[in-house]
């Protein structure tokens, strides 16, 4: 556990961090210059982002319906 946030999440704290950095190493495998990089990076975070959300969101719905 870390001490210097005890009661952290998960959620909030370290999957940003995990999006941002996996977008970047994906989108830098593909590109070689910034911008187009930067630009691919979005797109790909944003599509994760909502992968993530659908498969929350059907996790959701599957525990109210059980």
């Amino acid at each position: 556990m870390h001490t210097f946030l005890p009661n952290h999440n998960l959620y909030f704290v370290e999957l940003p961090i995990l999006i941002v950095l996996i977008s970047l190493v994906y989108s830098a495998t593909r590109f070689d210059e910034w911008r187009p990089i930067f630009l691919e990076a979005l797109r790909w975070g944003m599509r994760l982002v909502l992968f993530l959300f659908f498969i929350g969101f059907v996790l959701y719905i599957l525990d109210r319906i059980t």
